[in-house]
């Protein structure tokens, strides 16, 4: 695939354009490029650019200029009204309009007066596709008027008395600034006890001996004329009285106990309260019901006045101020009420459609009260405007739908109430446009190896064209796991390489044209220094030189420049440059320093550098090598809020130049007496500019290394405390969750002392559900790390955000993270459930998957909970536990492995969530077919008689099905161990009893005995038994053993071997050997067996294989029954337990296995029954 580009979205086919533009014209304009290739034949309606405030105050003495600029294609034309009327500006010779714009100069520097021309002014800007209009512009001259004439009598008060002294300034627009000086133009000296009141007067608590004076003088200075107006001095006399009365407070301003106080919204709030008394009162605030809102409460006049900027809504309330002193205290109560001019929600913005397509006009405001929203088209009434059939008006939005050219227009929003208005203009500009690409054609672009290539395809067009990359001349398309798209058009190549080399081509579609454009891409090799220039140590006198090797792209030119301590080289003939080398010549103590060789080409630069260090010629001793002494006479300078400079002396090298230098800090406010890394600068530097944190008490410390090692510490320098400010950052680890159906837990990692930057840190936790169109829900708590919400609807996505801030104002805004409330159960269960028999032992189950908003949760899986109700044979037939079996996430299907062959099962389904478990499924039953039986129980030889043996056994513990016949097999083992021919019988299945007749007297039987279903044979048990000895042939052999011969025989044996004995007595005396004892000591016979310890027989032959009945007959234990260890199928064979895991598709992990015992003439045999944990073990 192509890659493709579209606007707000990626890989995007064309079909689906109209539906994109749609969705993204609701979220933004989409903005007609100024490129003015483009601008010479696109059309365009007027747009207001520039135009003078609302309420716009005057310079009566110089030309009035009222502002109203536009662009728009073709270029708009201008009118203006005056106080609803048009203002035809030909008829006035003194105003004239600002050729190619709509701007009004007013000349009444020449003749007029300013007055002539109040009023309300409004312009409109209009073109074929439509008119905009400006706000109305509320044009005023300021006044500076001067005071009334007025006769001041002489005040003559007692000391203690108090006194408001009146300014009563005339009123000017805008309204002038009151301050009070001498006849010397100093101000006069204010404090608790004397201070200016809002409204200009100046009051007195009480008044004492050094108030005297004839010269209290208000002044009213009119910025807007920079004019100052006096009002005539007032004089003072205070009276010394032998003593004073002292009195409680009163207050001089705001009478009574109540008062009211109206604000706007966005506006400072400023509520003062002055006493008198005796002593001077002392002014508290508090908000009943609530607390100063922090970082926007300020006190100014001695705490008389307290301020609150940028208020809301939530400011409003009751205020109190409390005035106090030694005597009592007195309060006054106000009531503050927030209103609110209007407001944008969401400001109308441009709309350019084309044909057919479809878009909204949105204007959404509030305030206090609720703004009424009108609409106008092309600065008329949209009641009375002309009817456009695409258009439909819902309140506060217009929505169009198959637009034509015809529908272009400007539109206006008016939001009002009584306290302000606001008005936006938003065309609709309807273009049909086949694509342009605006980038220049064969634009050649050159990068460097391994860096990022960015490779431009501005365009246009409506509707909205799709872009696509196209490399090479056979065009072999671009693919985005390599290449990054931007929604300018805009191809990167993140990672640029030699085979990015090529010629590259952007296409643009749209369904009324192709336009495609070919850019050319250069890789080239890096510049790099390949041979460094190197440290030297050289004596005075002496020549030295510095190498630098640069490699660089054949096709660049590099510049090379030698530089010293970072400036030019010294214009002195010592110096000269050789190629790749610089010589300096009779080096000076002057010629020390660092020398840099800089690689620079039009792409890229390096460089490298290498300290020269100049000693003197005279020998000295062999230097004694060491790490530095530490740096000493540590000073702060150039203290700053966030930076200070430290500087500092070096110790003492050692015979080893210091390399570097490390610097640290303390915080001995938040981390006394830890020593964290702060910066590290070159050896040659002994000063450092350090960047700072707010609120950080700082000390600092230096040491100093070489190439033998690093110093110890220097000495602390003195304690920086830096001002305290906003914190820089928010905390991190915000989460979201719920502990319970309805609540939302929010947690986060807190900030730490060292990154509150200022005391009072506190947190702002914020929250709103993702999918609504609430606000904000805000609240500012302490220094913790977690905040309940409660009465949440239960899972609901929220979006939260939490700000820190201390005493001193917010972190930035932080990123919004999702969330959910608290989870609960279930309230469905899976539908449709299905199962399918695999095979004896296995079942595949299958439901539907429950809808996610029944699930309440963050969906954890599904359980399958199944049990047998009864096995298909009638012998068994009980009951067994529930199992169960957790399948994770979303599947809807699963397999049920170890299941019992020919029984009945029930099973049902249930969703689990974070919560728990939902309500089940009906329950579904199902069967299991027969399988192969399992070994039979027991397997006993009894009562064996000369020729025949009778065998017992008990039938399998699983028959897994209906038992068909029962199998046995038998052999001789002759006294060699060898195994005769091999016997095969079927025997009924409803036979627990068999006896074999004409068998071997005195002889060895194996047996091999199992059952059958009709599904196959199942594992077998094995058993050996011997027939008893014929009466006959015992007395045959007593008879010979006491014949006469046999006994002679035997007495001859007996001397023989006593001879013996004596001779080898007799040679063991004389300190001889018996040869053949040498030769049994030098080689022991492994053959001979020892004898045993309990009855002197010969041990019996053992052989490893004994174990393989067709090879050596093996031995069964004394009692002749073998038990057979049941195979019942386990789960907690297959994973955890009771909830074991399965693979992608189901199906369990690993798989029964057991041997199945041969057929004993097939090979050797076990005779031991297979065990699952070893079938487990041995599974590949």
């Amino acid at each position: 695939m192509p890659l493709k580009i579209m606007l707000k979205k990626k890989q995007l086919s064309a079909g689906r354009v109209p539906l994109l533009l749609f969705l993204c014209r609701m979220i933004s304009a989409l903005e007609v490029p100024l490129d003015p290739k483009l601008l010479d034949d696109l059309v365009q309606p007027p747009t207001i650019t520039q135009q003078s405030p609302k309420d716009y105050i005057i310079d009566p003495r110089e030309n009035i200029v009222i502002q109203c600029e536009a662009k728009g294609k073709p270029p708009p034309s201008f009118s203006w009204t005056r106080n609803g009327t048009h203002f035809d500006i030909d008829k006035d010779p003194l105003v004239t309009m600002k050729h190619g714009s709509g701007t009004l100069i007013i000349n009444i520097m020449a003749e007029g007066k300013a007055e002539t021309y109040e009023g309300v002014y409004q312009c409109t800007a209009r073109n074929e596709r439509g008119a905009a209009i400006s706000n109305n512009i509320v044009v005023r001259p300021s006044r500076s008027p001067l005071w009334t004439k007025e006769r001041l009598e002489p005040i003559i008060l007692r000391n203690g008395q108090s006194l408001v002294l009146p300014c009563r300034p005339p009123i000017g627009l805008p309204p002038a600034i009151i301050f009070w000086m001498d006849n010397s133009f100093q101000r006069l000296p204010q404090s608790e006890r004397v201070s200016q009141g809002l409204n200009g007067d100046l009051y007195f608590s009480n008044v004492l001996p050094e108030d005297t004076r004839e010269d209290y003088i208000c002044y009213a200075r009119f910025n807007h004329t920079q004019t100052i107006q006096q009002k005539q001095p007032i004089s003072l006399k205070v009276i010394s009285a032998k003593s004073s009365k002292e009195r409680p407070p009163t207050f001089l301003t705001p009478e009574g106990s109540e008062s009211l106080k109206e604000e706007l919204r966005g506006n400072t709030l400023s509520l003062e309260c002055i006493a008198e008394g005796l002593p001077t009162p002392v002014i508290y605030w508090i908000k009943e019901d609530g607390t100063l809102p922090i970082n926007r409460t300020f006190y100014r006049n001695f705490k008389k006045t307290l301020q609150i900027t940028h208020v809301s809504e939530a400011d409003s309330g009751n205020y109190q101020c409390i005035a106090k002193n030694t005597l009592g205290a007195i309060h006054h109560t106000i009531s503050v009420t927030v209103k609110a001019a209007p407001y944008w929600i969401v400001a109308p913005k441009n709309l350019v459609l084309s044909p057919g397509e479809n878009g909204t006009l949105i204007c959404r405001a509030n305030g206090n009260p609720k703004p009424r929203i009108g609409w106008l088209t092309n600065g008329v009434p949209i009641e009375i405007a002309p009817d456009d059939p695409s258009r439909k008006i819902d309140g506060d939005t217009i929505i169009f739908s198959n637009v034509q050219e015809r529908s272009s227009a400007v539109y206006q929003c008016n939001a009002s109430n009584e306290y302000g208005y606001l008005l936006a203009n938003a065309f609709v500009n309807v273009l049909a446009e086949p694509p342009r690409i605006l980038t220049s054609a064969n634009t050649l672009y050159q990068v460097i190896a391994n860096r990022a290539a960015l490779l431009d395809c501005a365009f246009f067009g409506s509707p909205l064209p799709t872009i696509e990359w196209f490399k090479g001349t056979k065009g072999s398309a671009l693919h985005e796991d390599i290449y990054v798209l931007h929604d300018n058009g805009t191809l990167e190549i993140p990672v640029a390489q030699k085979d990015s080399t090529g010629t590259y081509t952007c296409v643009a579609r749209n369904k009324l044209g192709m336009a495609k454009n070919e850019v050319h891409l250069e890789i080239k090799d890096p510049t790099r220094i390949i041979k460094q220039p190197e440290y030297a140590v050289v004596q005075r006198g002496s020549k030295v030189s510095f190498e630098c090797k640069v490699k660089h792209d054949q096709t660049l030119i590099p510049t090379i420049m030698w530089l010293k301590d970072n400036g030019e080289l010294p214009n002195d003939e010592r110096f000269s440059i050789d190629k790749d080398h610089l010589v300096v010549t009779d080096v000076s103590d002057d010629d020390g320093g660092t020398y840099t060789c800089a690689a620079n080409t039009t792409l890229d630069s390096v460089s490298a550098s290498a300290v020269l260090r100049v000693v003197a010629p005279t020998p000295t001793p062999a230097p004694i090598y060491d790490v530095p002494n530490p740096p000493f006479d540590l000073e702060l300078t150039n203290q700053l809020d966030k930076s200070v400079q430290l500087t500092w002396t070096p110790g003492d090298d050692n015979n080893s130049p210091i390399t570097k230098f490390i610097i640290e800090y303390e915080d001995a406010m938040h981390e006394a007496g830890l020593w964290h890394h702060q910066a590290e600068v070159s050896g040659t530097q002994t000063t450092a500019q350090l960047k700072l944190s707010p609120y950080v008490n700082y000390s600092f410390r230096v040491m100093a290394e070489n190439r033998i090692g690093r110093s110890v510490p220097s000495e602390a320098s003195e304690q920086y405390l830096t001002k305290a400010a906003e914190p820089d950052l928010n905390p991190t680890a915000v989460e979201g969750l719920g502990t319970e159906p309805d609540n939302l837990v929010i947690t986060w990692k807190p900030l730490n002392g060292f990154e509150s930057n200022g005391p009072g840190l506190q947190y702002k936790v914020s929250w709103r559900q993702k999918d609504g169109d609430d606000e904000w829900t805000s609240v500012v708590v302490a220094n913790v790390s977690k905040y309940i919400v409660s009465g949440t609807p239960t899972f609901v996505p929220y979006l939260i955000k939490v700000q820190a801030l201390n005493d001193v104002g917010f972190a930035p805004e932080p990123a919004a993270v999702m969330g959910h409330s608290g989870e609960d159960l279930p309230m469905a269960a899976p539908g449709n459930v299905r199962v399918g028999v695999v095979n004896s032992t296995l079942a595949e189950v299958h439901w539907d998957p429950v809808p996610l908003k029944s699930i309440r949760g963050h969906l954890q899986g599904y359980r399958i909970y199944y049990w047998k109700t009864q096995s298909s044979s009638k012998r068994h037939r009980r009951h067994i536990e529930k199992k169960i079996l957790t399948f994770q996430g979303s599947k809807t299907h699963g397999m049920l492995p170890g299941l019992q062959p020919y029984s009945h099962y029930a099973l049902n389904v249930r969703v689990v969530n974070g919560k728990g478990e939902g309500p089940a499924s009906a329950d579904r039953g199902f069967h299991t077919p027969e399988g192969v039986p399992s070994a039979p129980s027991s397997l006993k030889i009894v009562n064996p008689t000369l020729d025949s043996l009778t065998l017992e056994w008990d039938p399998p513990s699983h028959p897994n099905g209906i038992l068909t016949e029962y199998v046995l097999k038998y052999q001789p083992i002759n006294s060699s161990h060898e195994l005769g021919p091999l016997v095969d019988l079927k025997i009924p299945a409803n036979k627990t009893r068999w006896t074999l007749k004409n068998l071997n007297f005195s002889t060895r039987y194996k047996f091999y005995f199992y059952a059958q279903t009709s599904v196959g044979s199942g594992s077998q048990i094995t058993e050996e038994a011997i027939t008893t000895v014929d009466e006959a042939m015992a007395s045959r052999q007593v008879d010979i053993a006491t014949q006469g011969w046999f006994i002679g025989l035997m007495c001859a044996v007996a001397l023989l071997i006593l001879i013996l004995l004596i001779v080898c007595f007799i040679r063991r005396n004389k300190g001889g050997k018996y040869p053949v004892k040498e030769k049994e000591d030098a080689h022991a016979d492994p053959e001979i067996q020892p004898m045993k310890e309990d009855d002197g027989t010969f041990g019996e032959y053992s052989d490893a294989e004994d174990h393989k009945p067709l090879k050596k007959g093996s031995r069964t234990p004394s009692d002749r029954t073998v038990k057979k260890e049941d195979s019942d199928d386990s789960l907690v064979d297959y994973g955890e337990g009771v909830n074991g895991q399965f693979n992608e598709d189901g199906s369990f992990i690993g798989q029964y296995s057991g041997k199945k015992e041969k057929e004993p003439a097939e090979g050797n045999e076990s005779s031991e029954a297979p065990s699952p944990v070893n079938a487990m073990n041995s599974f590949v």
